[in-house]
């Protein structure tokens, strides 16, 4: 197989994986401390709004939905948790991805808040790293403790794809 084919078939793999293990740490969240995790159907509203123009919001709460966000919402989530992937793949290579390890998982999975952390919370109106929400600790928490799941999931997934292939 070529290299960019089977860097996209394992990130595919990997990014699905790992973001799954992400929502099922945001599925026990809610469950187990009644703390409801990021709704995705806003990350498909700020996107829907590219089109006119519009990047930053005062609050993206505020902002009339798009039609069809929920399902979108979840959809650019995995496809998000794809890239991620596979810039881990790309970085560390395909021998990490026949023999995963722990380190270059963590420094990709939890180095992805800085994406929500510099751009997205700021786009939706709650400030850099939610600095304007009631409670910018706990926020802050919440996304580091979900990226360091997506950090696990990226390893434990790799894992589970190293035996299959």
């Amino acid at each position: 197989m070529h290299e960019v084919p089977e860097i996209l078939l394992h990130s595919v793999a990997i990014g699905v994986g790992a973001t799954l293990v992400m929502d099922f740490w945001g599925w026990l969240q809610k469950r187990l401390f009644h703390a409801p995790p990021l709704d995705y159907a806003l990350v498909a509203r700020w996107l829907g709004h590219f089109p006119q123009g519009r990047f930053r919001h005062a609050s993206l709460m505020a902002v009339p939905p798009i039609v069809g966000e929920r399902a979108l919402g979840w959809v650019v989530h995995y496809a998000i948790g794809i890239v991620f992937a596979a810039l881990l793949v790309s970085i560390w290579g395909l021998e990490w991805v026949r023999e995963p390890t722990l380190g270059p998982a963590l420094i990709v999975g939890v180095g992805t808040v800085v994406v929500p952390f510099f751009i997205m919370q700021p786009a939706f109106g709650i400030g850099i790293a939610g600095s304007r929400t009631s409670k910018p600790a706990i926020m802050r928490l919440k996304s580091l403790v979900a990226h360091f799941f997506f950090a696990i999931g990226l390893f434990l997934a790799a894992k589970a794809w190293a035996l299959l292939v």
